[in-house]
Parts: C-alpha cells; sequence; structure tokens
C-alpha cells in the first residue's frame, strides 16, 4: 500500500485520482480549499485524510505536510494538481488577477514541492507528479496568463526532476487536454476591451461547436500506469488531441528553426574572455 498527498482533491481531476488510489487499496492525503471526508466513499474512510489548505500559503503548505507524515508515516505518490484558470487577452490582466494566476499554478506546486522533498529525500524514495496542460504546448488568445504559469511550472519541475533524482525522487510532468471537470465552471475573466471584440468574435466561432472532452477515470487510469512504471517518463501527454498538437507545434518550431538556421549560427563566434585580449 502506498500513500499518496494529492492537491486539490476534492473536485475534477484531482477527485478522480484520489478516487483511484483509493479503490485500488492505498491511503491518500486529500487536500483543497474545502474538503471532507463526507466527499469520498465511507469504505475508504480508513484510507482517507482530508486537509483544508490552500497552496498558495506556504506556511500553511508547510506545516500540513509535517503534520500529513506525522501522522500517516510517509509519502509515496505526490501529485500537484491544484490549479485556477483565468480567461484573458494578455493586455486585459491587472496585477492582481495576473498574480492570481501564478499563485495556484505555480507557486502552490512549488510550495508543496519543497515542503514534500525533505521526507521523500530522507527516505530516498518517492514519486512527484506535476500536472500542467495542453496550454504549456504554446500561447494561445485569451489564454496567455494561463499557460505563462504552466510554462513556469514545467520550467521549475524540469531543473527539479534532476535535482531530486540525486536522492531517488522521481518526478513527471503531466499534460492533460480535455476532461469533464468543473474547471470551466470556476473560471474566471478579465475586463474585456471593445478592440478585442473582433478576435473574441472569432474565438467564439472557432469554440461554436463546443468541447468534446473525455472522463476524467480515463486521465486517473493513465496516471496508475505512470506511477507503476520503474522508468517513469518526465513528460506524459494525455489524450489524442494533445497528443497530436504537440507533434505539430513541435514541428513548427523545428520548421522555423531550420529556415533561420544561418542566422542563429551567425550569431555566435567564440573570443577570449575581454580580460585576457
Amino acid at each position: 500500500m502506498r500513500t499518496w498527498f494529492i492537491t486539490g482533491a476534492s473536485r475534477g481531476l484531482g477527485r478522480a485520482f484520489a478516487d483511484a488510489a483509493l479503490d485500488r487499496g492505498d491511503r491518500v492525503v486529500a487536500a483543497s480549499r474545502t474538503v471532507s471526508p463526507d466527499d469520498f466513499d465511507e469504505r475508504h474512510a480508513d484510507r482517507l485524510l482530508t486537509l483544508n489548505l490552500d497552496v498558495s500559503d506556504r506556511t500553511a503548505v508547510l506545516a500540513a505536510v509535517d503534520a500529513a507524515v506525522a501522522q500517516v508515516g510517509r509519502l509515496d505518490i505526490v501529485v500537484n494538481n491544484a490549479g485556477t484558470l483565468s480567461m484573458g487577452m494578455v493586455e486585459e490582466f491587472t496585477e492582481a488577477e495576473a498574480r492570481s494566476q501564478f499563485e495556484v499554478n505555480l507557486f502552490g506546486a512549488l510550495w508543496v514541492s519543497q515542503a514534500v522533498l525533505p521526507h521523500l529525500r530522507a527516505q530516498r524514495s518517492g514519486h512527484i507528479v506535476q500536472v500542467s496542460s495542453i496550454a504549456a504546448l504554446g500561447g494561445f488568445p485569451s489564454t496567455g496568463l494561463y499557460s505563462a504559469s504552466k510554462f513556469a511550472l514545467e520550467g521549475m519541475s524540469e531543473a527539479l526532476a534532476r535535482e531530486a533524482a540525486a536522492f531517488g525522487v522521481r518526478l513527471s510532468i503531466v499534460q492533460p487536454g480535455g476532461y469533464w471537470t468543473d474547471l470551466y465552471a470556476s473560471i474566471s475573466a478579465t475586463t474585456p476591451l471593445e478592440v478585442y471584440a473582433p478576435l473574441r468574435a472569432e474565438l467564439e466561432r472557432q469554440w461554436a461547436d463546443g468541447s468534446v472532452d473525455s472522463e476524467p477515470r480515463l486521465a486517473a487510469e493513465a496516471l496508475l500506469r505512470l506511477v507503476d512504471s520503474d522508468d517513469p517518463p518526465l513528460r506524459l501527454l494525455l489524450g489524442s488531441m494533445v497528443y497530436d498538437l504537440a507533434f505539430d507545434i513541435s514541428r513548427q518550431r523545428m520548421d522555423t528553426w531550420a529556415a533561420w538556421e544561418q542566422v542563429s549560427r551567425a550569431a555566435e563566434h567564440a573570443v577570449a574572455a575581454p580580460s585576457d585580449r
């Protein structure tokens, strides 16, 4: 039996991850701003610990992780799933709105990672899973700040994966496509500028057919396969749409780099340090 620590566990993908872990007989520490044992199947009560936690509060995160370890003994899998989505054109974001997007999506995952690492290092094992997004593959109109927060999460996590590996701790970044969660219902939005009305109208036409998303259960099944692997990848794409998009964006970038190769190479010519000349 392994012990999971899952943030944003009261709903959406986090809830699906928690249910899947409990159903297989594992122990789960379910953390969320609002979460209760009553949210889960009572059959799992003896293997469930719920924590009311705001991951943007570093002091609270450090205390919560220490308290959880004191109660359950150890952590084996840590899933940084808590996230929030603000829609709006980059120019429209206020400072408060921009910072709020990063507080949960980047800093929340950072604080949890910092809190669990001393415990994982001491036991020389563990697996941190950072739940990113299709938005980390590229920037798209109206999701620029969300993409920025997920790009930042992935940059931090790539470095952390290399640092933690020296202590036997693994890290994987999961990039999900669309799933039927209540993330869409909790979206916040900027105050729109009239100048972007034509672009918004074009986006609405593109989205007119609506979203065809998947059941969170499928993401949970993929996560179980990931954490059960003896050789888990640094990145895992979830869904055919995000898989295809990742390859399309990568090919476009490689084509552009190749087209500008001469300029890129001409910008470098090694010379001695100025003090040595």
